[in-house]
């Protein structure tokens, strides 16, 4: 038979939720909130947790509760209790008989779609059943559902930022030089002497947030080049549809310009390796990854090995 103080002393993973939500509220009352029970529920299970601790485990800074040396040790083994605990409801869910599971995948809004689309069709081959769900955003909005098990994957242009307290993986998938494109009517005009034929050309530039728009400027900088920066976009098929229509110049990486040509009414004016956009899968660690991940990321390397 167990010893009966050995069994009593079994963590009270009820407590342990109460104090987590204090944790990330930095409130009883908003973390009161967050669980929808009133203030003194919570105060009464956090006084439970830290008896049973035997320390305190928050100190006051002005209004908000941190927690101290001994709190954020419990935070960090906190963090990771409740996420291997989401990681177990998805595994379960995904081998539940007639229920499909989610590979949900994060993309960072600077990729271009269709190298998206090259990344992500061959997932759907796959023997496992799943609903595609993809969510577009700036980086650190990604990171932030993953630390909470919302992605199983991050299509990037950037790795995994230093200093993040987020449990992840960087895969480098590759990288590719660039390609400038212009409508069919100016392309002579900017084919002639390229890349000299950019300076004082209207430009349409990736958002600051993306790495190409740093590489960009950085580039113009070095070589001397300054173009007229008419826009800035977030989305790169916005982008695009504003470069046909004779707006300005645009590059996107050489990976996919051939479906550039494709889609849109425009011509290529010239090719620069100096400048390169690299590309990252980030996975959050898990003891089981969602299968469709090593499809998604064997379909990138292979996309931009082909370079």
């Amino acid at each position: 038979m167990r010893d009966a103080k050995a069994f009593m002393k079994q963590l009270n993973f009820n407590h342990l939720q109460y104090f987590y939500a204090v944790a990330k509220e930095g409130s009883v009352t908003r973390a009161a909130q967050a669980m929808h029970v009133t203030p003194q529920t919570v105060s009464g299970q956090l006084a439970t947790f830290e008896e049973y601790i035997g320390a305190p485990l928050f100190e006051r800074h002005g209004k908000r509760l941190e927690p101290n040396s001994l709190g954020q040790t419990a935070l960090r083994y906190a963090d990771d209790i409740f996420n291997l605990g989401n990681e177990l409801s998805r595994t379960l869910a995904s081998h539940d008989v007639g229920k499909v599971a989610n590979f949900n995948v994060g993309i960072v809004d600077a990729i271009p779609k269709v190298m998206v689309f090259e990344m992500l069709n061959d997932c759907f081959d796959l023997d496992s059943r799943f609903i595609l769900e993809c969510h577009e955003a700036d980086l650190s909005s990604l990171l932030a559902d993953l630390s909470i098990n919302k992605l199983d994957l991050i299509i990037s242009d950037q790795p995994l930022p230093t200093g993040v307290s987020v449990r992840a993986i960087s895969h480098y998938l590759g990288q590719s030089g660039v390609t400038f494109f212009s409508s069919k009517e100016d392309c002579e005009k900017y084919q002639l002497d390229f890349p000299r034929s950019l300076h004082q050309a209207p430009f349409l530039m990736p958002g600051r947030g993306s790495a190409q728009y740093q590489n960009l400027i950085s580039w113009f900088v070095q070589s001397k080049i300054a173009p007229k920066i008419v826009a800035e976009f977030d989305d790169s098929a916005l982008l695009k549809f504003f470069g046909q229509t004779g707006r300005g110049v645009f590059c996107v990486s050489s990976a996919v310009e051939r479906d550039v040509l494709a889609q849109f009414d425009v011509a290529i004016i010239g090719r620069i390796e100096s400048v390169s956009d690299r590309y990252y899968g980030i996975s959050p660690e898990r003891k089981i990854k969602h299968p469709a991940v090593d499809s998604v990321l064997a379909a990138a390397e292979k996309l931009l090995d082909e370079q």
